[in-house]
């Protein structure tokens, strides 16, 4: 007979050293895991001592909310008040105050449907009317004339609205423009090629503030006399025809990267261009320059505040034009603040967002 296995003996678990695991391991793995690194670590510890109590102090222990300018200007804290005290100018512009519910539900309505676009599982025909029906309403809202709305001309137009429509607007129609310029630029028929690589390094080649200033200025003088267009669709067109040419060469860099393989392969199941590129390449080739195109668009988004220079009140103005009151003169820093703010809120939805979608498609 067989002796019966004798049970291994039990040992307790030994725990790691508490150096190395928790807040002092990653600090020891960070932070301290050289003596460069420990000496960069001691310098912005130190910096951050002598910045951060001062900043925390002046904007939250000693700041005003609530207080108008003459208690801001006795006080010697961040002066918050500027902001809801000037919160409807700020954001609605010179809108009509009794009318600033309308510019306010368009764009409820307009973030409604941006975060239903941010999930795929939404992605369907029924989005794309949807869309098609939220624009309506907004224009609707924004513009009145009809449902008995009063009337709300464009002149009027202003704040987070106008920023809002200039850049989604802007980005949605300068996109699929530069897919095609970028396809142009690729193409086999000299006059085509030629056509869009001029284009796309004409404008590649100057400032959109030379834009923005032609088409305020220069391109009126072209057209015949009584004739006019609307400040900001003049504007409008300035940032998409800017932006989609620097979107053009961000998907031709994507073209680029697609194996000929795959263009041979397409021509072996007997596909024409279009089924080859809507079907085998595009796909792939967005894909790719997901990242460099978001980043392309976050700039877009924040060169909208360029339109101040032609006297559009987009936010960046109507917070300029509130620093102008006497009342609260001497408070930017509070103001900028609060400006840098909104603008970080919405590049940071965007990258994000790309993230998220780089990820779903990464299969």
């Amino acid at each position: 007979m067989t002796a019966p296995p004798t049970a291994t003996p039990a040992y307790p678990d030994i725990k790691p050293p508490v150096t190395s695991v928790g807040v002092i391991g990653w600090m020891r793995a960070n932070l301290f895991n050289s003596w460069f690194n420990s000496i960069l670590t001691l310098l912005a510890a130190a910096g951050l001592w002598q910045t951060a109590p001062p900043f925390i102090r002046w904007a939250f222990i000693d700041s005003l909310w609530t207080s108008t300018g003459e208690a801001c200007h006795a006080s010697g804290g961040a002066c918050w008040s500027i902001i809801p005290a000037n919160i409807r100018f700020i954001l609605f512009g010179f809108y009509p105050p009794d009318q600033q519910w309308r510019p306010l539900a368009a764009m409820i309505l307009l973030v409604v449907l941006i975060l239903i676009t941010r999930n795929r599982r939404w992605w369907c025909r029924t989005l794309t009317w949807a869309w098609l029906a939220g624009l309506a309403v907004m224009g609707i809202l924004m513009r009145g004339g009809i449902f008995g709305l009063s009337p709300v001309e464009s002149t009027q137009w202003g704040g987070m609205p106008l920023t809002l429509i200039l850049a989604i607007f802007g980005l949605t129609a300068a996109y699929p423009l530069g897919v095609v310029l970028a396809l142009g630029r690729q193409s086999r028929l000299p006059a085509i090629k030629a056509l869009c690589v001029i284009y796309i390094e004409l404008i590649r080649g100057v400032p959109l503030i030379s834009l923005l200033f032609m088409s305020s200025i220069i391109f009126p003088l072209f057209l015949p006399e009584g004739v006019t267009i609307n400040k900001i669709i003049r504007a409008q067109a300035a940032i998409i025809l800017f932006t989609a040419a620097y979107i053009a060469e961000v998907v031709r860099g994507g073209l680029q990267a697609i194996p000929k393989g795959q263009f041979e392969a397409a021509e072996s199941l007997g596909l024409n261009y279009v089924k080859t590129m809507r079907l085998v390449v595009l796909p792939q080739a967005l894909k790719i320059v997901i990242p460099p195109t978001v980043s392309i668009l976050i700039s877009a988004f924040k060169d909208t505040s360029l339109v101040v220079i032609i006297a559009l009140y987009d936010i960046l103005k109507t917070t300029q034009s509130t620093l102008s009151n006497p009342k609260w003169m001497g408070f930017s820093t509070e103001a900028y603040i609060f400006l840098a703010v909104i603008y970080f809120i919405c590049c940071f939805f965007m990258s994000n967002w790309s993230r998220q979608l780089e990820k779903d498609l990464s299969t």
